[in-house]
């Protein structure tokens, strides 16, 4: 009974031919291997829901901009210009971040990349959370609520983007705030 595992060979097969499944086999390998290829554990991190909640309060944030005539008043311009922006390159670091690439790509200082990022971010968001704020009376219409909150939006994204770049920080210096420790291959 000792050697029972060793003396047993196990083998598993569809009841369905090999060559009419080939196309499926292909979708699920791929869907296998792209899951796999996912960080998990970055969707539990503190990171993750921060990034999260940046992405949905700046899709409100642009869209209550957009859905008012944001055009009459020139400095919207820029608070557009922003909220877009963040709104992609944070969509675009999420992923980044999802699929593992620093881990692949590790010629970039991903953690100062990242703190360097949340850091400009939150200068950007609170520019235009001001230009946003000190517009709003232009606005005397049915917009006026809109650009209302808007501001608001425009207020908690700063908050938002200033924790992460608070734990990209952190994040930094635990790593030793140094460039050059994550350039160096192991």
């Amino acid at each position: 009974m000792a050697d029972f595992p060793s003396k047993v060979t196990t083998e598993t097969s569809s009841p369905h031919s090999q060559s009419s499944q080939q196309g499926g086999n292909r979708l699920r390998g791929l869907a296998s291997s792209t899951t796999s290829r996912m960080d998990m554990s970055f969707l539990r991190s503190v990171p993750a829901m921060l990034m999260g909640a940046e992405t949905v309060a700046g899709l409100l944030h642009w869209a209550l901009i957009a859905s008012a005539p944001y055009k009459l008043v020139p400095a919207y311009g820029w608070v557009m210009f922003v909220a877009i922006a963040l709104w992609i390159l944070t969509v675009v670091l999420f992923l980044i971040l999802l699929f593992s690439v620093p881990q692949r790509l590790t010629v970039v200082p991903w953690t100062m990349t990242v703190m360097m990022y949340n850091g400009v971010a939150t200068l950007l968001y609170l520019t235009a959370f001001l230009t946003n704020a000190a517009t709003v009376r232009s606005f005397h219409s049915f917009f006026h609520g809109h650009i209302g909150a808007a501001a608001f939006f425009g207020a908690a994204l700063t908050l938002l983007y200033g924790a992460g770049a608070y734990l990209s920080y952190l994040d930094w210096r635990a790593d030793g705030g140094n460039a050059a420790t994550s350039t160096v291959p192991t």
